[in-house]
């Protein structure tokens, strides 16, 4: 089954991320043996694309490109204003960390 497997960074909701955790709980309930996240969400996606046509599929993806559309849309207009801005956390410059022996040095 996992011959020829491929790393993927997926990113969700937290909706869909808790809606799949008590997919999984209750799959382990009622097949009485433990059910993991990544299990459920690989078979949602297999089954998924064994819709080829589905209505509400195709609606979903949809909606999650005229969502990714708006997202970069926004940054675009944002980002023209202010061209340094960043769109993650901003994190403090590192400093190099002395050793004690280096610090007695200076």
């Amino acid at each position: 089954m996992f011959e020829d497997k491929t790393r993927v960074l997926l990113v969700v909701p937290q909706e869909v991320l808790d809606r799949a955790r008590v997919f999984a709980g209750a799959a382990t309930t009622r097949l009485k043996r433990p059910v993991s996240l990544q299990m459920v969400l690989r078979a949602l996606i297999d089954e998924g694309l064994k819709r080829d046509g589905d209505r509400a599929v195709l609606a979903n993806v949809e909606d999650q490109v005229q969502a990714v559309r708006r997202i970069r849309s926004g940054v675009g207009r944002a980002g023209s204003a202010g061209k340094n801005q960043r769109s993650g956390p901003v994190h403090a410059p590192r400093r190099a960390s002395r050793s004690p022996s280096q610090a007695r040095r200076s």
